[in-house]
């Protein structure tokens, strides 16, 4: 069974147009959780440190995750795509060749609620046709058992499939809620790289050697293995399970492009001056 690597507790940063943030996967950690590349927590209530988003900017060579528990968030991109993303709903967008979209959260009572992941895409789909999903709340299914649910994004838990298919990396994407002193396993893929966002109370993973905790607004890194088993205590928890085969290629990164060489990031970046960036025009 897996146990607790390492774990990190969030970076508070500021990204887009002044919105702050707290960031648990990063360029300097970001090796050890391949495919993941990022993973921020925007929570905020005071308006002025969320309201001013991200507006208009480019991504190429990943895929980004967006998951809203309060408030709204509002997309538009170079696809044409447009809508508002609503508490319990999930965007993701495979940006490949390229695409430029802007998030803007709106003023709402009680602020905003929601985290961002950043998936890396492999060599051969870094430039296929960018694709963009909105699911909704409705459209998660829920599997519940004694002292837990478990909200299916992607992958499967209990025979239960998640709404987001048919992905370059398979990625396993579960919002679980553990009543107190409550208990829960979960599928981990041999191989596959496992990590844990505690939203709310604590989780403790135990084995023959011990027991490890994971905190709130912290990200575990979990050890390999074929299964997890999550205890928590009398306050109950509620923490994000994220896992995904990783891809063990060269990384190039340079800001919100991600490709495997320095060369095709200054072909990403001559692109964007000259206009030719997006291959896929809106409709």
């Amino acid at each position: 069974m897996r146990t607790i690597l390492r774990t990190y507790p969030l970076q508070e940063t500021m990204e887009g147009a002044g919105v702050r943030l707290g960031r648990g996967i990063h360029a300097a950690n970001a090796p050890a959780f391949d495919p993941f590349l990022m993973f921020d927590d925007f929570t905020n209530a005071e308006e002025a440190d969320y309201v001013p988003g991200f507006p208009m900017h480019p991504h190429r060579g990943m895929e980004t995750v967006t998951y809203i528990l309060g408030g709204r968030v509002r997309h538009r991109d170079s696809l044409g795509n447009e809508g508002v993303i609503e508490p319990g709903g999930v965007q993701w967008m495979t940006a490949g060749s390229g695409i430029i979209h802007e998030e803007m959260p709106e003023v709402s009572e009680g602020g905003v609620s929601g985290f961002q992941l950043w998936v890396n895409l492999p060599r051969e789909r870094k430039m296929t046709e960018p694709r963009y999903r909105n699911i909704v709340a409705g459209d998660i299914p829920v599997a519940k058992g004694k002292g837990h649910e478990v909200r299916v994004i992607a992958g499967t838990y209990e025979g239960v499939a998640g709404p987001v298919s048919d992905l370059a990396v398979p990625v396993t994407y579960l919002d679980v809620s553990l009543a107190p002193d409550a208990s829960v396993s979960l599928p981990a893929r041999a191989g596959d790289t496992s990590f844990l966002y505690v939203v709310s109370g604590s989780v403790v993973l135990r084995d023959e050697r011990g027991e490890s905790w994971a905190n709130a607004r912290e990200v575990a890194l979990l050890s390999d293995g074929d299964g997890v088993e999550l205890s928590t205590g009398a306050t109950g928890a509620r923490f994000l399970f994220i896992s995904g085969l990783p891809i063990k290629e060269p990384i190039a990164w340079y800001g919100p492009i991600v490709m495997n060489t320095k060369e095709e990031i200054d072909e990403a970046l001559w692109e964007l001056r000259d206009g030719t960036f997006v291959k896929t025009a809106g409709h």
